[in-house]
């Protein structure tokens, strides 16, 4: 990923904060000189590893796992907030327009999981991470155990342990202090959440 100084991020802490909340994630693979990818949700492990590891799972019927064998190297990109910044809203001229975003990649070499134990704990992390009281707060107990451990037969779970992260956070920090508040003003006024998102962490970082 090309990340320019003034946009790199190296504190931990706050690159774990994209991957949790930005947990849906492009899986990407090559074999063969053929990219291959999966959407899904992953869970970080920070605890688990110099990098943390990435838990998850995919259907067995898709055969993307097979290259899931610990020696092919995979890239998780996890995407967080991002907005369109429109040049109006600079109050210098000659400007054009840009997308602040935050960005996470976290490289490593996934490998299969086959215990039922371990699958199940890798359930429950991902259940958990998203369920809330909205949501019913949801919990695999409440399913028929029997039923429950014959779905695993359709899964293939998985570990990614981080080899090596890059995160680039752009939010305009290359800006002058009035161009930033323009477009921290301008994201505002579309009272969009995402919008709304960027421009607190705009001023944030101002």
């Amino acid at each position: 990923m090309y990340v320019p100084k003034h946009f790199a991020e190296t504190e931990p802490n706050a690159m774990s904060d994209v991957i949790r909340s930005a947990s849906f994630a492009s899986l990407i693979t090559s074999a063969n000189n053929t990219p291959e990818g999966t959407h899904l949700p992953l869970f970080l492990d920070a605890k688990k590893g110099k990098n943390g590891t990435l838990l998850g799972h995919v259907a067995r019927a898709n055969d993307h796992w097979k290259q899931f064998d610990g020696d092919t190297t995979a890239l998780a990109i996890f995407t967080g907030i991002n907005a369109y910044i429109g040049p109006n809203w600079y109050k210098s001229l000659n400007t054009v327009p840009t997308w602040n975003y935050k960005a996470v990649h976290a490289y490593g070499k996934p490998r299969i999981i086959d215990d039922a134990e371990e699958v199940l704990g890798i359930l429950g992390h991902l259940t958990q991470a998203h369920e809330n009281e909205s949501t019913g707060n949801w919990t695999m107990d409440k399913m028929e155990q029997n039923i429950l451990r014959g779905m695993l037969k359709g899964i293939v779970a998985f570990e990614m342990p981080i080899e090596r992260i890059e995160s680039k956070i752009k939010m305009g920090q290359n800006k002058n202090p009035e161009d930033t508040a323009g477009a921290i003003d301008g994201l505002r006024r579309s009272g969009a959440p995402m919008q709304t998102a960027v421009a607190d962490e705009m001023e944030r970082r101002s």
